[in-house]
C-alpha cells in the first residue's frame, strides 16, 4: 500500500461556498479514479491553533496507482478549478504502508 497525505490552508478571503466546492469536488474523485483504494478528506476540527485547514488522505495499492491519481484529468481539474484559486499553503507527503 502507498499513502498520500496533503494539507491545505486557505486564503483569508476564501468563502465557505468555495471551501464546500473543494470538498464536494474531491469527494467525486473515488468514483472517477478506480486506483483509489481509500479516500478520506475533511476540514480541521478547530481544536488546536495553527493547524492547516483541510486534509486529504488517499491510499493506493502501489506507487504507480498513486501516479495515475496524481496525473488523472479529473484530479488535475479539481486542483485547477477549485483548490488553486483559494490555496494559501500546501504540504504533502507520500509513504509506503
Amino acid at each position: 500500500m502507498f499513502r498520500h497525505v496533503v494539507l491545505f490552508s486557505w486564503v483569508a478571503d476564501a468563502t465557505e461556498e468555495q471551501k464546500a466546492t473543494v470538498e464536494a469536488s474531491l469527494k467525486e474523485l473515488p468514483g472517477a479514479i478506480p486506483e483509489i483504494r481509500a479516500y478520506n478528506i475533511g476540514g480541521d476540527a478547530g481544536v488546536n491553533q495553527g493547524n492547516y485547514e483541510f486534509a486529504v488522505v488517499a491510499d493506493f495499492d502501489s506507487v504507480d496507482d498513486y501516479i495515475v491519481y496524481r496525473d488523472h484529468p479529473a484530479h488535475r481539474a479539481v486542483i485547477a478549478e477549485t483548490i488553486t484559486p483559494i490555496v494559501a499553503g500546501r504540504v504533502a507527503v507520500q509513504y509506503s504502508l
